[in-house]
């Protein structure tokens, strides 16, 4: 099945949202603080708005996920659903470092099939849908064809590396790359740059079912350490476990050498 039209729409929103994005970037991005260290701005407010409004127009019977709104469980019983993240990263916004983005997907019956990443003040986007391949900015793009754990380079988190969480695996990797927002860095290894993200810390649905989607049809994979796929549109958003993106190869050598750890 073809989802040409569901992903023109969620480039569209993701343009329009990253426009908003963008002018609030350049001038104030005042925030405040939802819980400890989870800022929400205006910008992620406006860019929610501008993007549902996109998506009800065009799809009046799906049902919309979002990291600003407040949940519905109604969509627990609907077989499509957007998952949205109006601004990933948004630490990184308030910090005016250029590595967040807006984070737009579609799942179906629990499958992403369509998944936009907009970095507003990159100017990049990333695009993808179900059997379709990944584009960056128009050109099609590929994981990196790195098989080894030594030759790796692996983007990850600011906030973990700071936190040390990433010590036990010293010596693994080529480098240690930090990064701003998971959507971004998702991005990121889609594209090539960068052989592998890990993720030890909990993330929701909404920061990284569109990044799944552009990994899946780059020609990776995007798999928790125990080996399995997120079924996304759960009744618990939240996922606790460590998450590993990339080619299949290099995901598998460093989920074997993880299983070894024994943690």
């Amino acid at each position: 099945m073809s989802y040409q039209n569901e992903l023109n729409v969620a480039l569209a929103a993701a343009r329009a949202a990253g426009e908003v994005v963008l002018r609030y970037y350049q001038s104030d991005t005042g925030f405040w603080e939802k819980s400890k260290d989870n800022p929400l701005t205006l910008a992620d407010l406006e860019s929610d708005r501008v993007i549902g409004e996109h998506l009800r127009a065009a799809f009046p019977g799906d049902a919309i996920l979002s990291e600003e709104t407040v949940d519905d469980p109604a969509r627990l019983a609907n077989p499509r659903v957007w998952i949205v993240d109006p601004v990933d990263g948004t630490k990184e916004f308030t910090k005016r470092i250029p590595e967040f983005g807006v984070s737009i997907a579609l799942t179906v019956n629990g499958e992403p099939v369509v998944g936009v990443i907009l970095n507003p003040a990159a100017g990049s986007a990333v695009w993808a849908s179900e059997g379709g391949g990944t584009f960056r900015d128009g050109t099609r793009v590929r994981v990196s064809n790195k098989t080894q754990l030594a030759d790796a380079v692996v983007i990850a988190s600011r906030t973990e590396i700071s936190r040390n969480q990433f010590e036990p695996y010293q010596g693994w990797f080529a480098e240690l790359r930090p990064l701003g927002s998971i959507a971004w860095k998702l991005a990121c290894i889609a594209s090539g740059e960068g052989d592998l993200n890990i993720s030890v810390a909990p993330k929701n649905e909404w920061d990284v079912c569109a990044g799944d989607v552009l990994v899946r049809e780059a020609g990776g994979i995007y798999v928790g350490f125990d080996g399995t796929t997120r079924r996304y549109n759960q009744a618990k958003t939240l996922i606790e476990a460590g998450m590993a993106a990339g080619a299949p190869a290099l995901v598998d050598a460093f989920l074997a050498r993880e299983r070894e750890r024994g943690v």
